[in-house]
């Protein structure tokens, strides 16, 4: 592939393998596209994608999946501890190589233009790609959630860019959009109280005085009985992991809680590892060129 742009898509089933299988086909065995990495979670009830590929091939995939999502998700019965507004419920192109947020933005208007068209589906362009200030953060597009986003599209500050100006009636609305890369990032607290890890989470975010790049909620993991501080890590460049890290430890300690451990769901830059080991290791000079595989 000589131009390569990345795809994050955001579907809401984390419970049923069946189901995501059959969406994830859509990127399998397809010229100029490659699926990366998928994983799912039950109590978010989400799975992410990461997929690549020639901007036109991807942009073909991606309208496929849609279309599989608007057939099999049912968003009238969906229930999971993460913000949702769609069945597919955020569609991120992202620019990799010889490829620019211009032509990542271009992609994300057509994929949005057809799939409204041939799936009813409405879409909000967010991020680089939004329309309007307002429509930038994906918490202020998502706000009110699938019950809500009827009765919020009918101010006209909130018509979608495409498609009808109400959700479609079980596949909700999507936002899609241009945007750099982020780190979807979770930290699990040994304690099941929620309100502790909303409150770690409202120190870190941006919104609330915290970090520049980092949008965090708590959530609750039922099934194992912990609560977690998940987050998006919109620029790692800017704001670390690391620094995220024992941010998050130094005001669990507050409430007498310790971290039980962290996750990365999805893909993430090699150079963010490198700048937590360079960090943890206490590297003096140290810089990415000494890493092997970078010389290969």
């Amino acid at each position: 592939m000589n131009q390569i742009l990345e795809c994050v898509p955001n579907f809401s089933e984390g419970r049923n393998l069946d189901v995501i299988e059959k969406i994830c086909d859509s990127f399998r065995g397809k010229e100029g596209v490659r699926l990366l990495d998928y994983t799912w979670d039950y109590d978010h009830n989400r799975s992410v994608v990461t997929v690549i590929g020639e901007p036109d091939a991807l942009r073909d995939a991606m309208v496929e999946a849609i279309g599989r999502a608007v057939e099999l998700i049912d968003m009238t019965k969906h229930q999971g501890q993460h913000p949702r507004m769609g069945c597919v419920d955020v569609v991120p192109f992202i620019p990799i190589r010889n490829t620019t947020l211009a032509d990542a933005d271009r992609v994300a208007r057509e994929v949005a233009q057809i799939a409204a068209e041939r799936f009813g589906q409405p879409f909000f362009l967010y991020e680089k790609s939004a329309t309007a200030p307002h429509r930038e953060n994906l918490a202020e597009v998502r706000k009110g959630q699938f019950e809500g986003m009827a009765q919020k599209m009918l101010a006209p500050a909130w018509r979608p860019d495409f498609g009808p100006n109400t959700i479609h009636p079980t596949g909700g609305v999507t936002a899609i959009g241009a945007r750099m890369p982020l780190i979807a990032y979770n930290i699990n607290l040994d304690t099941p109280n929620l309100e502790i890890a909303q409150n770690i989470a409202n120190v870190i975010r941006h919104v609330r005085g915290g970090f520049r790049y980092c949008k965090a909620m708590g959530v609750k993991l039922e099934d194992r009985n912990i609560a977690q501080v998940s987050m998006n890590l919109t620029d790692f460049t800017q704001t670390a992991i690391y620094r995220v890290f024992e941010t998050v430890k130094m005001e669990a300690r507050r409430y007498g809680v310790n971290v039980l451990g962290s996750e990365i769901v999805g893909l993430v830059p090699q150079q963010a590892l490198v700048d937590a080991a360079a960090y943890y290791l206490q590297l003096e000079g140290f810089n990415g060129e000494q890493v092997l595989e970078n010389r290969l």
